[in-house]
C-alpha cells in the first residue's frame, strides 16, 4: 500500500501545474473538517501553479430563494478559501418550488436517508452563469453528493475527475439516525453505502484521508484506482503555552457525543481545572442539555475568529473522543501546536502510529483514566520551548504539513492531467 503524504516529494518544477484549471467541488460547509481540507486543496493547487475555481454546493432546500444572501453567508464564513474564483449554488428555484421533488426528499429526509437527500440537492442544482466557456483540466470533488455538479463541469471533453471520499458517509449517517428522530422504516446502513459507491464508481481515482477508509473502500470497490492522500492542515502556532486545558470542537454529531462525555463523565471525577471550550458546539450542548451547559457554561468560549490565538495560550488540548469516523482533522491540529495532548485513543484514528509511543501524548479511554490525565497535565509546568521539536509536531511536519500534501497531490493527479492532454491532443 503506497501512502502519500509522508514525505516531501520534490516537484519536476516549481509550478508543475502552471496554466491548468482545476475546478474544486465541495460542500459550502465552514467551521469543520471538510471544510479544512477544501481550503488546504485550494491553497495546494495555487502554490502548484493551477486556476482555482471554487464551486460550493450549499445543503440548503431554500437556497434558490434567497441564493444572495446564502453566498454572502458562506463567504463571510470561510474567509481561509482562498481561489481565483469563488461561486456557490444550490437546490434550484424551480425545483424548490415544486411540490413532487420536496415531498420525494421530504420522504427520504424523514426516514434518515441522508444519502438520497444530499444527492437530491445536487441533482437539481444550477450550474453558475459564470461558469460559461470555462475548460477545466481535472475536476476535484468533495463527497460523493457532489458528483452530480462534478459530472457536469468535465465538459465535453470529460477531464479527470478525482473525488476525496472523506470516509464512509453512511456511516456517518447510521450515527446521525441513531441520535435523532426519524421515521420508520429507517434508511439502512447498507442501502445508503449502495447510494454512496454508485457514484464513487463514476471517478478516475478516489482519494481517502485515512488508512481505515482507503482499506474499506478498496475492498468495495477493487477495480478503481485508489491513493491514500493525508489531508493538509495549517499550523497552530507553537506559543509560549497557558493556564487552561483546551478543547476545540465544531458542532457534529461525534463531537457533541464527545464534549457531553467529558463533561459528564470525565469532569466530576477531575475536579476544579482550568477548561476552556472553543467552538460553535457551546449552542448544540445548550440545546440538547441546558442543565449541563448551565452547569459548564464559564468553560464554553464560543466561536472564535482566530483559533490560533487559543492554540498559542494553552497548557494542553484535550481530545476526549467518543464517537466519529474518518481522520479527525481537530487532532491534526492539535498535533501541530506541539503542546501536550490528552487524549482517546479513538482521536488517533486512521493515522498509522502508537498515540502512546509520542511523548507528549497522554492516552485514556475510561472516564478515570482520563480525568487523572487531566489533573497530571494541569499541575506539568510549562515548556513552551520544546513545543517546536516535540513528537507531535515532528509527526505532523513530516505526514500532514501543507508542504508534505502539495508534493504528494502534485504527484497524483499530474500524470492524470498529461495523460488526458496527450490523449485529447
Amino acid at each position: 500500500m503506497a501512502i502519500l503524504g509522508h514525505s516531501l516529494t520534490v516537484a519536476r518544477s516549481r509550478e508543475p501545474l502552471k496554466d491548468r484549471t482545476v475546478a474544486l467541488v465541495h460542500p459550502a460547509w465552514h467551521s469543520c473538517g471538510t471544510a479544512t481540507v477544501v481550503a488546504s486543496q485550494a491553497k495546494a493547487y495555487r502554490e502548484l501553479g493551477a486556476r482555482v475555481i471554487s464551486v460550493a454546493l450549499s445543503d440548503q432546500i431554500v437556497f434558490g430563494l434567497a441564493a444572495a444572501s446564502f453566498t454572502r453567508a458562506y463567504l463571510n464564513t470561510t474567509p481561509e478559501l482562498v481561489a481565483d474564483r469563488r461561486l456557490l449554488t444550490g437546490f434550484g428555484r424551480r425545483a424548490a418550488l415544486n411540490p413532487r421533488k420536496l415531498a420525494q426528499i421530504g420522504w427520504n429526509f424523514a426516514h434518515g436517508d441522508h444519502a438520497s437527500t444530499y444527492l437530491a440537492f445536487a441533482n437539481d442544482s444550477a450550474i453558475p452563469a459564470e461558469l460559461a466557456g470555462e475548460r477545466f483540466d481535472l475536476v476535484h470533488c468533495n463527497h460523493f453528493f457532489c458528483m452530480p455538479l462534478a459530472q457536469v463541469l468535465r465538459g465535453a471533453e470529460r477531464c479527470p475527475l478525482v473525488l476525496d471520499t472523506h470516509d464512509i458517509q453512511a456511516k456517518q449517517y447510521v450515527l446521525r439516525n441513531a441520535g435523532g428522530w426519524y421515521l420508520s422504516p429507517r434508511a439502512t446502513f447498507e442501502a445508503m453505502l449502495s447510494t454512496e459507491l454508485g457514484q464513487l464508481r463514476q471517478a478516475d481515482l478516489l482519494i481517502h484521508l485515512n488508512s481505515e477508509e482507503e482499506a474499506a473502500f478498496r475492498g468495495l470497490l477493487p477495480d478503481k484506482g485508489h491513493a491514500l492522500l493525508y489531508p493538509a492542515v495549517d499550523p497552530m502556532p507553537t506559543g509560549l503555552g497557558g493556564g487552561d486545558l483546551a478543547v476545540v470542537a465544531s458542532a457534529n454529531v461525534p463531537n457533541i457525543l464527545s464534549l457531553e462525555w467529558l463533561l459528564r463523565e470525565v469532569m466530576p471525577l477531575a475536579g476544579d481545572l482550568p477548561l476552556a471550550i472553543y467552538g460553535n458546539v457551546d449552542a448544540a450542548i445548550r440545546g440538547r442539555d441546558p442543565a449541563l451547559y448551565r452547569r459548564f457554561s464559564r468553560h464554553f468560549r464560543g466561536r472564535i475568529d482566530d483559533i490560533a490565538t487559543a492554540y498559542a495560550g494553552i497548557a494542553a488540548v484535550l481530545l476526549p473522543t467518543i464517537e466519529g469516523h474518518g481522520l479527525s482533522i481537530k487532532t491534526l491540529e492539535a498535533m501541530s501546536s506541539g503542546a501536550p495532548l490528552v487524549a482517546t485513543r479513538h482521536a488517533f484514528r486512521g493515522i498509522e502510529i502508537d498515540p502512546a509511543s509520542l511523548g507528549n501524548v497522554a492516552i485514556a479511554d475510561d472516564a478515570e483514566g482520563f480525568a487523572a490525565a487531566l489533573r497530571r497535565a494541569a499541575a506539568q509546568s510549562c515548556d513552551s520551548a520544546g513545543r517546536g521539536v516535540s513528537p507531535t509536531r515532528r509527526l505532523y511536519e513530516a505526514r500532514f504539513s501543507p508542504a508534505a500534501y502539495r508534493a504528494a497531490l502534485a504527484d497524483l493527479v499530474r500524470p492524470l492531467i498529461d495523460t488526458h492532454a496527450g490523449a485529447s491532443g
